[in-house]
């Protein structure tokens, strides 16, 4: 899974949600939606502003955190099963 840590960065640099679309020219609720990951989906020059604005890595925005039950299983003849079957 994908997680958006925008909230934590934001709490670290002391910065609301209105700071953050004053300073990068995001609409309001683009950063809303990004802050409590209701997106599918990010605009990569988005996140460029962002680290831009905030002084960060993209590293320090976005995590990858593995799943507790994998999505994808490998075969040992390295084919692909979708374990959603």
């Amino acid at each position: 899974m994908i997680r958006i840590l925008l909230s934590t960065k934001l709490g670290e640099v002391r910065w609301t949600q209105a700071d953050l679309a004053r300073a990068t020219g995001i609409r309001p609720n683009t950063i809303n939606e990004l802050y409590h990951e209701l997106v599918d989906r990010v605009n990569l020059e988005h996140l460029d502003l962002i680290c831009e604005a905030l002084g960060c890595e993209l590293s320090d925005l976005i995590v990858r955190v593995p799943d507790e039950r994998p999505k994808i299983n490998h075969t040992k003849a390295g084919v692909l099963i979708s374990s959603d079957k």
